[in-house]
């Protein structure tokens, strides 16, 4: 779907990116991480010319990026960045429309689609002729998504978007992020400083340093980084433990029981590390209940998981 070949960016006589090779699968989420100034946005920018490359090739639908007119390109490309940006004269309907009626959608057309992602995103039909102060800091920025999302681009660019929100609200769009990325799959490139996000959301992730991937795998596969290889501190020592937030108790294939103490707080949705806090608060093992199956937590059974994802 998008192809990056020896491709360099100065910056006077700064390297920004320096002889990037890249292939992103059609459906894919590839998250780009890494300090500041290491290329992460400058990277991101290039793939719709918002910043033009100084040598290489940056392929997109099996085309190079040069023979499209700009603005065609970016119709093509859905992009969401920190901040959201939505016009604050403007109402939600209006912001999301905004792309569509450029392209002369017709208004009924329009009023369908913004209701559809306005549904996908969970958000009420009711906010249509709301204004951005009246939204809080989360569902500004699922209207900043379906404004990316409106013409229904293949690929879509995230810069940072969840990176103003307070963490609650924060994993509350991450969660909802993910799950519409598993009915869309979208080709998505999205640069984060946050490693639990790049976790959560990634299918691979690439780990950048002074404009250079340095290490480009999945999520799984970072948890054996050497710990005298770069990244290893960035990514911190309690990597494995941030791991267990991709993972939900599902994925456990942990058996019904049928006698049990007090249950907590969880379903086979919650993640493993939320299994693994209610353990360790415990002291032992824990039980819950799922529309009405009783399961049992313990440590081995999120020690045994650990060791098999380990090896996968």
């Amino acid at each position: 779907m998008i192809q990056l070949r020896n491709v360099t960016k100065k910056y006077d006589k700064q390297e920004a990116l320096r002889g990037i090779d890249l292939n992103i699968n059609e459906g894919e989420c590839i998250v780009l991480i890494g300090p500041s100034g290491c290329g992460k946005s400058s990277l991101l920018k290039s793939i719709n010319r918002m910043i033009d490359i100084d040598s290489g090739e940056i392929r997109v639908f099996n085309q190079s990026i040069e023979s499209y007119r700009v603005e065609e390109l970016r119709r093509k490309i859905g992009y969401c960045i920190q901040g959201v940006g939505l016009f604050p004269h403007l109402s939600v309907k209006e912001n999301i429309a905004i792309v569509l009626r450029v392209l002369k959608w017709k208004e009924e057309d329009i009023d369908q689609r913004v209701n559809e992602l306005l549904s996908m995103t969970e958000l009420p039909l009711s906010y249509i002729n709301k204004r951005p102060h009246e939204l809080s800091g989360g569902e500004a920025q699922r209207v900043g998504v379906c404004r990316a999302l409106a013409t229904n681009p293949s690929i879509l660019l995230m810069d940072e978007p969840f990176g103003a929100l307070d963490p609650l609200t924060r994993e509350k769009v991450q969660l909802a992020f993910k799950e519409i990325q598993k009915k869309l799959h979208k080709t998505v490139v999205f640069v984060t400083h946050d490693v639990e996000e790049a976790i959560l959301l990634a299918d691979r992730i690439a780990l950048m340093q002074e404009g250079k991937i340095l290490h480009l795998d999945t999520p799984n596969k970072f948890m054996n980084l050497d710990k005298n290889e770069y990244g290893s501190d960035f990514l911190g020592k309690d990597y494995s433990l941030r791991l267990l937030k991709r993972f939900t108790l599902a994925d456990l294939n942990l058996k019904e029981v049928r006698s049990f103490n007090s249950l907590v707080n969880l379903s086979l949705g919650s993640s493993v590390k939320d299994g693994l806090s209610y353990c360790l608060n415990a002291e032992q093992s824990i039980y819950f209940n799922d529309n009405n199956h009783i399961y049992e937590l313990s440590y081995n059974d999120i020690y045994n998981f650990m060791q098999r994802i380990n090896h996968e």
